[in-house]
């Protein structure tokens, strides 16, 4: 079944060392400004005495980690926008504006949302002056776009214009997460809604990734240019990123057996149901490049820093990094913070970390859910 179509953000990448020091999390605070440069005396004589170029003081590195926002409800993605963080949240379909004091406001809340289990507000994705969001509605799952006016602090959404609609929505595996990649396009998951054989029919967009162009119409160079399906045979892919080089890397969920991080190529089939994790080249799937066990991932959000893939994990509740250059393997970095949605770098440099352990799944701490900053020591 075709959606309908009418009418883009990406990953960001700043230094990553191997590992991040953590700490317990401090009250929202700003980045500290850069100093001035000292200023220097004026010349009192033609031949003065020589002195020492002054040394400008360095900018001090944020304070992290520390708590951006709190008091969020099942959050589920965030954008950013120069210094604000635009934030969806699942069940009340409010997104919300987060600025650099860490003041939260709503600034709209989508219509037509239809709550389920795993469906909801999701994804959101920024494209110069317009958000796109993804959510599920009474007709399936959707895609829209809203200008952007205002300014921080006051922002506010126009009128939407559905992108893509009619895609397949279930209760549970309704994927999510969308994004602009390097080529301008924006590509969706969308989950197989638990209808397993729907990932391998490429005429259904259950348990694809989709490509399409920032005003919906489907790109020529897709792998079939009259379909939005860039690569079948998911699961639940909630997570997209960029290497340097252009290489896309994406997190799934497996069922009970193996998580999953691939590479996605052009018209890749991925093998499921058939395959869950690795043992599908011989039939003509395309392997993970990593799997864990699904009672240690469940990975959602990634971000692409340094080449170093940085996942938030759901039911692991770890945030891990693995190496572009090496992605069979991996490092935990933090397991403080509970149950992880998403990840990106903030407008200050830091890494910010989404928790959502208000999902109904999670035990929720004082002050969740929340966007926690975390030191990106430099290389």
């Amino acid at each position: 079944m075709s959606p309908r179509r009418r009418s883009a953000a990406s990953t960001a990448g700043l230094g990553l060392a191997a590992a991040l020091t953590l700490a317990g999390c401090a009250a929202p605070e700003q980045p500290t400004e850069q100093s001035p440069s000292p200023s220097r005396t004026p010349l009192e004589s033609a031949t003065p005495t020589p002195s020492p170029t002054p040394t400008p003081t360095p900018t001090p590195p944020p304070v992290t980690p520390r708590t951006v926002a709190s008091g969020l409800d099942a959050p589920w993605s965030m954008a950013l926008r120069d210094e604000t963080v635009f934030v969806s949240e699942r069940d009340t379909a409010r997104i919300l504006e987060v600025g650099p004091d860490g003041d939260t406001r709503v600034v709209d809340t989508v219509e037509g949302v239809v709550h389920s289990d795993e469906g909801g507000l999701l994804g959101l994705a920024i494209d110069g002056d317009d958000l796109y969001v993804y959510s599920t509605a009474r007709d399936g799952n959707r895609v829209q776009r809203y200008p952007i006016s205002g300014a921080p602090g006051s922002f506010r959404l126009g009128e939407p214009d559905a992108v893509i609609d009619g895609m397949p929505a279930g209760t549970h595996h309704n994927g999510g997460r969308i994004a602009f990649g390097p080529d301008g396009m924006l590509y969706i998951a969308n989950g197989d809604t638990s209808d397993e054989p729907a990932s391998q029919d490429p005429d259904s967009l259950a348990g694809k990734i989709l490509r399409i162009a920032p005003d919906g119409t489907i790109p020529a160079d897709n792998p079939d240019p009259d379909s939005a399906v860039y690569s079948l045979g998911h699961r639940n892919v909630q997570g997209f990123a960029w290497a340097e080089d252009g290489t896309m890397f994406a997190s799934e969920f497996g069922r009970n057996y193996r998580d999953e991080l691939n590479v996605i190529e052009p018209g890749g089939n991925y093998g499921w149901p058939y395959v869950e994790g690795t043992g599908g080249e011989a039939d003509g799937f395309i392997d993970p490049v990593q799997t864990w066990p699904t009672d240690a991932a469940s990975p959602s959000g990634i971000a692409i820093v340094n080449d170093t893939i940085v996942i938030a994990n759901l039911r692991g509740r770890v945030l891990r990094a693995v190496p572009v250059s090496d992605p069979s393997t991996s490092t935990e970095l933090s397991d403080d913070y509970g149950r992880l949605r998403d990840v990106t770098v903030g407008p200050d440099g830091t890494l910010f970390v989404l928790t959502n352990n208000t999902d109904g799944r999670g035990s929720p701490a004082e002050g969740d859910d929340r966007i926690v900053s975390l030191a990106v020591p430099q290389s």
